[in-house]
């Protein structure tokens, strides 16, 4: 990649160029990322268009009972301090799904998730490698509702909720899961590792195997800006697993 391209990639998720603040989010349009050499795909292309396929009768039904169960749930006791639930946001075939931890206050006012500073961040990384919520990827977060605070989720909160997960990727069945953030990498991968010893590695999740790769979530980035340097060696990896994945080349391994 020339260095034109490359800082064109790194001014979409603001390295060495901005520091977010608001109203100040620069971000690329999917169409505009400049492709990577060689013939394989952008990231992201594989169901990008203006006006994605519209979702089977069935499968929307599907999506839409799921929803209801996720709005009106009281599995925890979460239900009675929310707004409301947070289901999630994006092309309900996208072969790509992004994982967050939990909804935050603006999440739970608006019932989207990822909105806000940390949202648009999250938006600027995903165009820099050809990805929108608005066409080729799906975002949800391990739990649908927000814990009071913000603080870290319980074990029970987390056992109540992840089951609503399961279905969504059950009914998307991604290529390619990309979880940003301790909480949701640990909670996903059943394990306690430090997020730093997660990253750069191809780990699988669930009966289907997906493919999940680890990277820090936007919030942290706010307030760490200088790792976002790390998030963009996760992002080029998570598009080089995904363009194998496209290929039919094996996906174990690390960045190495």
């Amino acid at each position: 990649m020339d260095a034109r391209r490359r800082n064109r990639y790194l001014e979409a998720i603001g390295i060495d160029v901005w520091v977010p603040r608001p109203g100040n989010v620069r971000v690329l349009p999917a169409a505009d990322a400049p492709a990577a050499t060689g013939s394989a795909p952008r990231a992201g292309a594989q169901r990008a268009s203006a006006s994605p396929e519209p979702v089977s009768g069935d499968l929307a039904a599907r999506w839409g009972a799921l929803r209801s169960e996720v709005i009106g749930c009281t599995r925890c006791a979460l239900h009675a301090t929310r707004t409301q639930g947070v289901f999630g946001v994006g092309y309900q075939q996208a072969d790509w799904l992004v994982i967050g931890e939990a909804p935050g206050a603006e999440e739970d006012r608006k019932g989207e998730p990822f909105v806000g500073r940390a949202g648009q961040l999250l938006d600027a990384m995903l165009r820099a490698i050809g990805l929108s919520r608005t066409s080729n990827v799906y975002i949800a977060n391990v739990l649908k509702s927000r814990p009071p605070g913000n603080r870290d989720p319980k074990p029970e909160e987390v056992a109540a909720c992840l089951p609503y997960l399961l279905r969504q990727i059950e009914l998307l069945k991604p290529r390619l899961m990309l979880a940003v953030g301790r909480i949701a990498a640990q909670n996903l991968l059943s394990t306690d590792l430090a997020l730093g010893r997660l990253r750069g590695k191809v780990h699988h999740f669930g009966e289907l195997n997906t493919p999940l790769v680890v990277t820090y979530h936007p919030a942290y980035l706010l307030r760490n800006p200088a790792d976002k340097r790390k998030v963009w060696e996760d992002l080029k990896f998570a598009r080089r697993v995904f363009r194998q994945l496209t290929q039919g080349i094996p996906t174990d391994g690390d960045r190495s």
